[in-house]
């Protein structure tokens, strides 16, 4: 493979935007050498500028979960389309897609459209402090809920990834009330509120981790969580914008039973396009304005296109056997990775829920950030490349999870097997 269109577009995007990326997890920054640049996407594959063919587990950070230019999906957006791109006035689709949404996450009882996940989580966390008049929220470290300022504490995704907690930029007096804890140490979370009687507004939290890697939750830890906060009054927010309808049709919600007081939603639900929801419990909810005081607006939200894409995603994805032919293919994909690495001696966990996996090269079980922070990044690096090299992409990061889709077919994932048993080699000699 070559990628010299690549890196020249690298240089012409340097000069003209900062970091040459519009998120700072495309740079490549922490496995070294330049992006891809791609030209276009179909099924399970990307093609780049140079004409180079991947079979791709980033799925655009999640949303393509039917893989990209699902026929259908590009069908219902050019309907949409014909008929006007955004009016900035209700839409009938609007209602449809919260009653979707709704049918899946019964604990969302109303529900608000918005453009990004970073803008869901930072209203909810908005509509948590009016409703319980409280300020404090807490986090958990390595959990990644978009850049609002409140949130750039101990987080993860880029920020992890370019060895940036905590942002410069962010005034002291703004995080003053973001408190953290360890994910999946109860016991810590049991002294934070202790520590913080009756102040807590609203517990944040991503119910499996996606932007530290993979991490699930120990047994007991959500449902502690739901226990610790009904009982001091406080709210508990599921971040779903990466688990929703990608580790099963309701999230980890509806995986669990347990069901949280706010939840917010992305990726899967815009099908691709710009599009993200929060929603819960209809108390809450109505103190968002025009029904209360809490403000919050945005001209593009429910956006028609984006809509029509997440409704047909929506669809198509509740098909019989769709979901659990995308959760066969995934943990084919993970049990192959872990015999591979063994086979060649090397320290590697990994694990799957859906659609969604992810990876570190740490003996396991990894259960918190602190110990994805122990796994061998330098290992990471030399895998990332050498698959790059044979037609494999993978997310540019030893920190962030990985996504199959419905259009991966067995024999993709057989080839990605293969290609990672030749790079488990490379990997076992650089050591």
């Amino acid at each position: 493979m070559h990628f010299d269109k690549s890196r020249q577009a690298m240089k012409a995007a340097r000069a003209l935007i900062p970091g040459g990326v519009n998120s700072p997890v495309r740079a490549f920054g922490s496995v070294g050498g330049d992006p891809i640049f791609i030209d276009r996407a179909q099924g399970a594959y990307l093609h780049d500028v140079d004409g180079n063919k991947y079979i791709d587990y980033v799925g655009s950070w999640g949303p393509a979960i039917l893989g990209h230019a699902h026929p259908e999906v590009v069908e219902a957006i050019a309907t949409a389309m014909r008929r006007g791109l955004t009016f900035g006035a209700p839409t009938e689709g609007e209602t449809r897609l919260a009653a979707a949404i709704n049918q899946l996450y019964p604990s969302m009882e109303l529900v608000r459209l918005v453009s990004s996940g970073t803008e869901a989580c930072m209203a909810a966390l908005r509509v948590a402090r009016a409703y319980t008049n409280r300020d404090k929220i807490l986090k958990f470290s390595g959990c990644y809920h978009g850049h609002a300022d409140m949130l750039l504490v101990k987080a993860g995704s880029g920020a992890l990834t370019l060895g940036l907690p905590d942002s410069p930029g962010v005034p002291a007096s703004t995080t003053r009330d973001t408190l953290t804890a360890t994910y999946n140490d109860l016991d810590a979370v049991r002294q934070v509120f202790a520590a913080n009687h009756q102040q807590i507004a609203v517990v944040i939290v991503e119910p499996i981790i996606g932007n530290a890697g993979f991490i699930r939750p120990q047994p007991g830890f959500l449902e502690g969580l739901r226990e610790l906060c009904t009982a001091a009054g406080t709210l508990l927010l599921f971040d779903e914008v990466m688990t929703g309808c990608r580790v099963a049709l309701g999230g980890m919600q509806g995986l669990t039973g347990i069901r949280p007081d706010l939840t917010t939603l992305g990726k899967v639900i815009g099908g691709g396009m710009p599009l993200a929801a929060y929603g819960g419990r209809r108390d809450i909810l109505q103190l968002i304005a025009p029904s209360g005081p809490v403000y919050q607006a945005g001209t593009l939200s429910g956006n028609p296109l984006a809509v029509a894409s997440g409704l047909k995603t929506l669809e198509v994805l509740q098909r019989p056997q769709a979901f659990s032919d995308l959760s066969k293919r995934t943990l084919q994909l993970v049990h192959g990775l872990k015999a591979a690495a063994r086979t060649h001696g090397l320290p590697f966990s990994a694990d799957c829920a859906g659609g969604m996996f992810g990876f570190f090269f740490h003996p396991g079980p990894v259960h918190s950030l602190e110990q994805a922070k122990q796994s061998q990044v330098e290992l990471f690096k030399t895998f990332f490349h050498s698959m790059l090299r044979r037609g494999v992409y993978l997310a540019p990061s030893a920190f962030e999870a990985g996504f199959v889709s419905l259009a991966h077919s067995e024999a993709d994932i057989e080839r990605t097997l293969e290609c990672a048993n030749e790079a488990f080699q490379d990997v076992a000699a650089a050591r």
